[in-house]
Order: structure tokens, then sequence, then C-alpha cells
């Protein structure tokens, strides 16, 4: 890890058990809850290590990345009733691989269009490390999503453990 990457610093918070938004740590990296929850549910999978491009992971590493991702924005679906799912892979503010999982419902936005057409006083304004229950009943929600995904995929990710020799510490 990296000394001036804001992901880096928040993996280490999780590693020293201090980071109040770590749900869970999968193989390749680890689910947390985003700081903002105006979104409710908007997750985050951070690569376990600091890579700048996806395409930087070691190529085995990067199949089950991927799986991994998927199975996260399933299980955030799922556990917050999403209509729709936006994910996205940015970058360009933190350069550490980490995924943007939004569950976005009906009418969630005065206008249709992408989360970032919110304002960001709009959509930061909002902190939910100030309520307890809420980020323990959304932790809860999406930890125990996971599982039900994890176990309805558990085939697809033996087959990649053999292929990418990664194991999963889900299973």
């Amino acid at each position: 890890m990296t000394s001036a990457c804001t992901i880096c610093d928040r993996i280490k918070l999780i590693q020293a058990h201090q980071n109040p938004y770590f749900v869970r740590e999968l193989t390749t990296g680890y689910v947390v809850l985003a700081d903002s929850q105006y979104f409710e549910g908007y997750t985050l999978f951070l690569a376990k290590y600091h890579v700048t491009e996806l395409h930087y992971l070691p190529r085995r590493e990067e199949l089950l990345y991927l799986e991994e991702m998927s199975i996260v924005q399933e299980a955030c679906a799922q556990a917050f009733h999403a209509d729709k799912m936006n994910v996205e892979l940015l970058g360009n503010g933190d350069a550490h691989v980490h995924w943007h999982l939004f569950p976005r419902h009906n009418n969630d936005t005065p206008k249709p269009g992408p989360v970032w057409w919110t304002p960001l006083e709009t959509m930061y304004g909002d902190d939910v490390s100030r309520d307890a229950p809420r980020l323990s009943r959304l932790k809860y929600a999406l930890n125990t999503a996971i599982d039900v995904s994890l176990n309805a995929r558990q085939a697809e990710l033996q087959a990649l453990q053999g292929l990418t020799g990664l194991v999963n510490h889900e299973n």
C-alpha cells in the first residue's frame, strides 16, 4: 500500500478494526458502506492491494475480483431492494481500484440520470456514522445478502478458485 492513497488508508483502518463502515473481507477485496448514505446501501468494493487500473491486477486475481464484485453488487441489489444498480469503476479521485455500487430506486432523484448529477452538497450532506443503529442495520442487511449470493454461486467460485489458485475466505 502506498502512503498517499486514501483507499489504502481506509484499508489500514479496516485491518486495525477501526473502520465503522467495514462490512466484510473477501479474497480479493473489502466490502464497505460508503461514508454517505444519501443513496441508501451505497457500497464500495475495494481492491485488497494497491493498483491503479483493473488490468494491473495479476490476471488470475482479476478474474476472481470481478466475480466477487459481481456477487457484492447482486447482494447490494437484493439487500436494498434496488430497482436498478449503478456500478462504476472510476478512480480519477482515488487512484486505487474500487467499485462504486449504488442501489437505485425509481424517482430517487428529481431528474433521472447518474448519481453524479445529484449536487455534492446534497449527496454528501448526511453522515451515516452519526447514526450507528442505521449503519448497523445496513451492514447486517448487506452481510446477510452476501451470504445468500455466495451460497448461490458457490460452484462458480470453486471453479474460479481452481483456475486462479486463490482461496476464497467465504467458502
